[in-house]
């Protein structure tokens, strides 16, 4: 009697490609919810803060002038009544201010304040900190690999 044959050592190559499609799809689904979680931890025990304050900061950090509420709401993929409600506690801990809009009465400007500048720099160094640990070990070339792999995932025509 011939023995029974071994299973292969990666389940993942016997699969059909859309099953594989799939695999990876749940795959990169759980590692952003791991990492997410993460650094939600990180963020509530180290500065008191939550990830969407985290995020509302860092983009008017990088707009440098300050963005319209509107155009914040669109880079951040929210409804403006979730960045509203962010943008008015982050008012009140004097962390971002509002500014009205020459010409027109509805709109305003958010802006990080000095005060906001200062905690944003704590917490984005933290936070560079914080996915080298997690994601550091990982060999530059495989992270350049993935890089372009997400981004042609994004860019691929609907």
């Amino acid at each position: 009697m011939s023995p029974e044959p071994t299973p292969p050592q990666h389940p993942e190559v016997t699969l059909t490609e859309g099953k594989l499609s799939l695999r990876l799809w749940l795959q990169m689904l759980k590692t952003t919810r791991h990492l997410e979680n993460g650094m939600r931890e990180m963020l509530r025990t180290e500065f008191e803060t939550t990830l969407p304050r985290f995020d509302v900061m860092a983009m008017l950090e990088r707009s440098g002038s300050g963005l319209k509420m509107s155009e914040l709401s669109r880079q951040l993929m929210v409804s403006n009544g979730n960045v509203t409600g962010i943008v008015d506690r982050l008012v009140s801990d004097g962390l971002v201010l509002r500014e009205a809009v020459a010409g027109d009465k509805r709109a305003t400007i958010v802006r990080l304040t000095a005060k906001g500048e200062e905690v944003f720099a704590r917490m984005a160094a933290r936070h560079a900190e914080w996915v080298a640990a997690e994601i550091g070990d990982i060999p530059a070339e495989d992270m350049r690999r993935a890089i372009k792999m997400m981004t042609d995932i994004r860019r691929k025509e609907r």
